[in-house]
């Protein structure tokens, strides 16, 4: 005979389960770590914003400033917004800010690379408060002009329209 309490947990640990986004395939080094769970998948819609200026070398060239984009959930509804910091701000009012510990080419060569960052800070209560880590994937275009940065054009900013899917990740309890 079933025990009904051991039944109902089994139950909802499965519809647990369920409601989790599963782990993407991503190359070994921007896995996330084994014992962290993703806890959102989101599109994201938006610009890579540079900027032409010098480098330490002292040329020219179109340096990443900020991105800037719009965050939907896996049903396209707006959850949120991307940017400097790089910084992910929920609806809910929640936030990560995240470091990049790890990159992979794009398999699309005009595509901005795939990253792994881990969170450096968070701030409010709501879903990216327990982030640990997040990947970005799936990325089109955002890559910096090849060309147009020149002295005429120092301290000139330019767009550049990208799409990726980011993964963020929490501890498994």
């Amino acid at each position: 005979m079933l025990d009904l309490v051991a039944m109902r947990k089994f139950l909802i640990a499965v519809l647990l389960l369920a409601s989790q986004s599963s782990r993407p395939v991503v190359p070994d080094k921007i896995a996330a770590p084994a014992n962290e769970l993703v806890v959102l998948e989101a599109h994201a819609s938006g610009s890579q914003i540079y900027v032409c200026q010098a480098g330490s070398d002292q040329k020219l060239a179109w340096t990443l400033v900020a991105p800037e984009a719009e965050l939907f959930d896996t049903k396209g509804s707006a959850i949120g917004k991307h940017f400097a910091g790089p910084t992910w701000k929920h609806s809910d009012g929640s936030e990560v800010i995240g470091k990049v510990v790890a990159k992979a080419d794009s398999p699309d060569a005009s595509a901005i690379p795939w990253l792994l960052l881990t969170a450096a800070s968070h701030s409010g209560n709501g879903v990216f408060a327990s982030v640990t880590s997040i990947q970005r994937i799936h990325t089109q275009g955002g890559q910096a002009p090849s060309t147009g940065c020149d002295d005429a054009h120092r301290g000139a900013k330019t767009k550049s329209a990208y799409s990726a899917d980011y993964f963020f990740y929490a501890p498994a309890h």
